[in-house]
């Protein structure tokens, strides 16, 4: 808009009435969101390198929709702060922080698209952009006492154009009793210190080889691993040497006290049993889409990401890396 323009704009303001002004306001909020945007991405840039060599030397090379594009001087090709991550081309920058609010307060998708004013395939769309990244931030290791257990959730084609079973109702049973294969195990463990690593190993119970390709790596080799009674956990720690201790839960054995500490799994059990009330807000979540939801809710959990800033840098890069 050239001065003139904008002076005889900017003039009429004072004749709004109060209809038209909030809705001018709610026009200009979106823009005026991007500018704080744009600092926080800035601001998360410690070292900037080329996405596509990692070389560190670059220069400046003008700006395309609002962000400094820089080109590096190795490859020659062109990128900006959000190349190579899973923000990449998203559009609508300037609603990124309130959507970002939706995640922490949990919101379904179409309670979330109607408070961004976004359209719900958006909305869904957005979910898992923000959360690829989210899904992998796991501690390092465990260490000290960490418990281990599996909680299982009913197997969900939700969303596919192709079922690999017969269609069943929303909020359907399984067809056998028990643990079967119609069930997702998550292993979830966790030490008396609050870190928690997680891994959808399958569908059905547990078995020594799933533990060793998806516990085995989150375990500190001088960590106590305790579990209930499950032989699957006996075999994989005798094979590792990692020290086991467990729990007879169905002989009503809940704590044993011994010289390392008191012996239990109620840290974990409790931590299955927030997951489970925070999933129920959504309705179902298909199988395929558990990984994000797991780690939205360890990202969430004990207040460890308590702002949109901080859930936005956890989605560019995982907080626990060392870069």
């Amino acid at each position: 808009m050239r001065s003139p323009r904008f002076k005889k704009w900017f003039a009429a303001l004072p004749v709004l009435n109060q209809p038209q002004r909030l809705q001018v306001l709610d026009a200009l909020r979106p823009a005026a969101g991007l500018d704080p945007l744009l600092v926080l991405l800035d601001g998360f840039r410690t070292e900037r390198c080329c996405p596509a060599c990692a070389s560190t030397r670059w220069h400046r090379h003008g700006q395309a929709n609002g962000l400094q594009r820089y080109r590096c001087r190795e490859c020659r090709r062109t990128f900006n702060d959000l190349s190579g991550t899973p923000l990449a081309r998203l559009r609508l920058r300037e609603k990124w922080l309130d959507y970002l609010g939706t995640l922490l307060d949990s919101l379904p998708v179409r309670r979330a698209a109607d408070r961004v004013k976004v359209h719900r395939n958006t909305a869904f769309r957005w979910r898992h952009r923000f959360l690829t990244r989210v899904r992998d931030d796991r501690p390092e290791r465990l260490h000290g006492i960490a418990e281990a257990d599996e909680m299982f959730l009913l197997e969900s084609q939700k969303g596919s154009r192709r079922l690999e079973r017969p269609p069943r109702k929303r909020g359907g049973t399984a067809h056998r009793r028990g643990m079967s294969r119609e069930h997702d195990c998550i292993l979830v463990a966790r030490d008396r210190s609050g870190q928690t690593c997680d891994a959808l190993t399958g569908r059905g119970p547990v078995s020594a080889l799933q533990l060793e390709r998806h516990l085995l790596p989150m375990l500190d080799p001088q960590v106590l691993l305790v579990t209930d009674a499950n032989a699957a956990y006996r075999a994989f720690s005798r094979r590792h040497g990692i020290a086991h201790q467990y729990v007879n839960l169905r002989a009503g054995e809940r704590v044993r006290r011994s010289s390392e500490g008191a012996i239990h799994v109620q840290n974990v059990n409790a931590y299955h049993r927030r997951l489970r009330d925070w999933l129920a807000r959504f309705h179902g979540v298909a199988s395929r889409y558990l990984p994000n939801y797991l780690g939205w809710r360890r990202a969430l959990d004990g207040g460890r990401v308590k702002s949109a800033e901080g859930l936005l840098r956890l989605a560019i890069k995982p907080i626990h890396s060392k870069e």
